[in-house]
């Protein structure tokens, strides 16, 4: 940890994550890419809402945000817009993202606003309950699905390159280096970038569908992997159930901010004239 360690509030660690938990390799996969594209720590900004994914920030030595729940993409944007030289990074996890924040991650995306999002995806609502989420796989267990989940999986890779992000990813922290490759290329992307770190959450969600240890967990993300270029050539009905990794987007249309600026100088010139 070396290498990272100035990136760490060290006074608030060990964290407080649960044992076999994959969230600790996501943060680590934040920090080693911003630490290899070499961002000042006082010109980055770390946002997150509620969950277990929100807890991040508070070992991260930044400019962190500990916002309400699945309105972490609203306070970015909002960091965003007043300080455009800014770097921000969105820390968040599925329930957050997905259902009530669903319509911030839209927006910011079809906005295609400066900001990288990562999304924790444990597959349930590990710290408030086990309430099953958007992201929580069909006929999987939770506290609020006793009978298996019957709503079908959310798609968010797919929902954010429909909204128009410039960069979409997804990987598993079973591929930790690709992860962190991921990362970096969101954080260079002008634009709106999504990265989908699928992690696991044995305490709650893999002990009631009975999934094993974390490291159980991790060899099932092994197993259940299948590279973008390969999924294109298999039978649809071959993927149910498997985890597509690699980038969906990887674009260079206009970024938000640049064109407001650009809407700005116009209206100046003009006098604010139509």
């Amino acid at each position: 940890m070396a290498g990272i360690q100035k990136y760490f509030r060290e006074w608030t660690l060990p964290h407080i994550w649960c044992p076999g938990c994959g969230h600790g390799i996501v943060t680590g996969a934040v920090v080693r890419a911003i630490d290899r594209i070499g961002w000042d720590q006082d010109r980055t900004v770390i946002v997150s809402g509620i969950g277990c994914s929100g807890r991040a920030p508070g070992y991260l030595d930044f400019n962190t945000l500990h916002t309400t729940h699945g309105r972490a993409m609203a306070f970015a944007t909002g960091v965003k817009m007043a300080r455009p030289e800014l770097h921000v990074v969105v820390l968040t996890g599925d329930g957050d993202a997905a259902a009530i924040g669903g319509n911030h991650l839209i927006h910011a995306a079809r906005r295609n606003i400066d900001i990288t999002a990562v999304c924790y995806n444990n597959s349930i609502y590990g710290m408030t309950g086990g309430q099953y989420s958007p992201l929580t796989p069909e006929k999987h267990f939770a506290s609020t699905a006793p009978y298996g989940n019957i709503d079908p999986s959310f798609d968010l890779c797919n929902l954010v390159v429909g909204a128009g992000a410039n960069y979409v990813a997804r990987s598993t922290v079973y591929h930790a280096t690709q992860l962190i490759n991921h990362i970096t290329a969101g954080m260079q992307k002008k634009g709106f970038a999504f990265i989908e770190a699928v992690t696991q959450c044995p305490v709650v969600h893999g002990k009631r569908n009975k999934m094993g240890s974390g490291i159980d967990m991790l060899n099932l993300q092994k197993e259940n992997s299948v590279p973008m270029r390969r999924a294109e050539k298999m039978d649809p009905k071959d993927l149910v159930g498997k985890i597509i990794i690699g980038e969906f987007a990887d674009l260079d249309t206009p970024e938000y901010t640049a064109s407001y600026e650009d809407l700005l100088q116009k209206a100046s010139r003009r006098g604010g004239d139509r």
